[in-house]
């Protein structure tokens, strides 16, 4: 597939507000994103020239923001709305190996729809865990620092396990807490290859607030589903797309070039143009 012509769904309801960034990274990187509203894969109060089906696009990703004001908690009336306007076609589009994912409250809606951390069959279902208030409090806005953990992400198989990448996050619900027993679930995971990224410090140490800004579980900052190809991470790639994104590049002396979102997100694109 000419990657000109891969479609990218970034759906998007009231609330949604990182989709043109997102949408500007993509189509930087010369995809067919586009964003689409969830009434026009319901097909509801829009022209017919408007309304798409999940099944033209090769990937799903559901951007930031703060879905429906984020009430009731972060992500979870965006769920309930994909779930009864898209539950079975979602379901479909998951086990034919599709990309999905969601960036920060992106994630949020992913954990609500039970996608992640997911079960083998890729249906939706009950939350197996919830993203929550900060440790802190308030909401983080801060550069942090991601470990690439080596897991079944199929995109990430050519990165090197333990490299490290700034990626800048913006949240003030995401502490990630496991259903059960932490450690138990946390070595399931592990064993799973689920775990994409750890929240670490600029050195690679293992992260204590700031460079874990939520408290979560683990210092994990993204995970996969069973199948490695719905993923949810709570930093925002497309806010490290460019060089002179990163706050150090002052300091490093150079403005141009890619940033280390740039890297994450062209690392789906390849995978999508070949598979899917």
């Amino acid at each position: 597939m000419r990657r000109d012509e891969l479609r990218i769904a970034l759906l998007s309801i009231e609330g949604t507000n990182n989709d043109e960034e997102l949408l500007a990274a993509l189509r930087a990187l010369g995809t067919a994103a586009e964003v689409v509203q969830l009434k026009q894969f319901e097909g509801r109060d829009v022209e017919r020239s408007q309304r798409r089906d999940l099944f033209d696009y090769r990937v799903l990703l559901f951007p930031g923001g703060f879905s429906a004001g984020d009430y009731v908690r972060a992500g979870a009336i965006f769920a309930a709305r994909v779930r009864a306007a898209l539950g079975p076609p979602l379901e479909e589009f998951v086990r034919q190996g599709h990309l999905v994912g969601g960036v920060c409250n992106g994630f949020q809606v992913l954990t609500e729809l039970g996608l992640l951390p997911g079960r083998p069959d890729g249906r939706l279902g009950p939350p197996q865990a919830a993203l929550m208030t900060n440790d802190s409090g308030h909401h983080e806005c801060r550069p942090t620092f991601l470990r690439w953990e080596g897991g079944r992400f199929a995109p990430l198989k050519a990165w090197s396990p333990g490299s490290r990448y700034l990626i800048p996050s913006s949240h003030g619900e995401g502490k990630l807490v496991l259903s059960g027993e932490p450690g138990a679930r946390i070595d399931d995971l592990e064993r799973n290859g689920q775990i994409l990224f750890r929240y670490v410090q600029p050195d690679g140490q293992p992260a204590v607030y700031p460079w874990n800004p939520n408290g979560s579980t683990g210092d994990i900052a993204a995970l996969t589903n069973p199948m490695g190809n719905v993923f949810g991470i709570m930093p925002h790639p497309e806010r490290s797309f460019y060089r002179i994104q990163h706050p150090d590049w002052t300091r490093s002396g150079s403005a141009e070039g890619p940033g280390d979102g740039h890297r994450f997100l062209e690392s789906l694109v390849e995978f999508a143009e070949t598979h899917g």
